[in-house]
């Protein structure tokens, strides 16, 4: 299966600013990509690096005043909804691989200290494994009402388990904090997901918000505000929570003036949208 993605990013800013931006194909995908087109108006240099996530970043220096970055791309997918391993079981925290363990702290939007007891309550006799992280996922599911109206940046997941309301980075903040309080690593995860093998959402598209968690000896994707396995998630980048991949870090003020995401299922190898994103030569120039 082949699917269309990309996005277009509209910002202006009063002078000169740095910008890091993680919005690529996660290294892990690069080998699905068929065709990639970034684009930066007016023309920026831009360096390329991987954080210590593993994850691609692009920085550049915007212009004083209206800035544009855009891309389009086509990619590979298996086409297969999210697979979970009914027998994958939780592995002892002396046990796991030393790169799990950052997964258990807590981190800036993960308040797990204020959840360890309240956790614990919910689900320290729920059979280990597979089915304990279904309880946790299936909770937060039926906990928390979704709506873009619910924004809210600095919303942690204690917010989020008292609030009962969010969007899917709460859903997915709420998640993974629940698991790590269970002694289960769990990561926070951003990417495209569109309405592929289910009937279209009206919504302006958006980019996503899911978890991974560690059982077994390998990580299993779930996702708690949709609970159901989805077909087409291409991942952009994954964390500790929304802090380590925020889409755009300025380093100084700028004012967002549009944003438009694009991800479905495509029929040929084109990477033209249909009445979609600008078809120009590109203008970033990696250093």
């Amino acid at each position: 299966m082949l699917i269309r993605y990309g996005y277009e990013i509209a910002f202006y800013c009063a002078q000169e600013t740095p910008i890091v931006c993680l919005l690529d194909i996660h290294p892990d995908r690069s080998l699905d990509i068929k065709s990639e087109m970034f684009r930066c108006t007016p023309h920026r240099t831009q360096q390329i690096y991987i954080d210590a996530f593993g994850n691609k970043c692009r920085r550049f220096l915007a212009p004083a005043g209206d800035c544009m970055i855009s891309c389009k791309g086509l990619i590979e997918d298996p086409g297969q909804p999210d697979i979970t391993e009914p027998e994958a079981q939780e592995i002892p925290v002396a046990s796991l691989p030393a790169e799990t363990l950052v997964f258990l702290l807590a981190s800036r939007y993960c308040d797990t200290e204020r959840l360890s007891q309240i956790a614990w309550n919910m689900f320290g006799n729920v059979p280990t494994g597979l089915q304990r992280v279904r309880a946790i996922v299936d909770f937060v599911h039926n906990h928390v009402r979704f709506g873009y109206e619910f924004a809210r940046s600095t919303r942690t997941a204690f917010e989020t388990y008292e609030e009962r309301v969010g969007v899917c980075r709460d859903f997915a903040h709420l998640t993974v904090s629940l698991c790590r309080c269970m002694n289960i690593p769990a990561r926070y995860v951003n990417g495209y997901m569109g309405d592929i093998g289910i009937p279209p959402n009206t919504a302006p598209m958006d980019f996503n918000a899911w978890v991974e968690v560690y059982l077994g000896g390998r990580w299993h994707t779930f996702d708690a505000r949709h609970n159901k396995p989805r077909i087409g998630r291409v991942m952009v980048a994954r964390g500790r929570d929304a802090t380590d991949i925020a889409m755009m870090s300025s380093f100084g003020p700028h004012i967002l003036k549009s944003f438009r995401v694009i991800t479905e299922q495509a029929q040929t190898l084109s990477p033209n949208f249909a009445g979609g994103m600008q078809n120009e030569p590109a203008a970033f120039l990696t250093v």
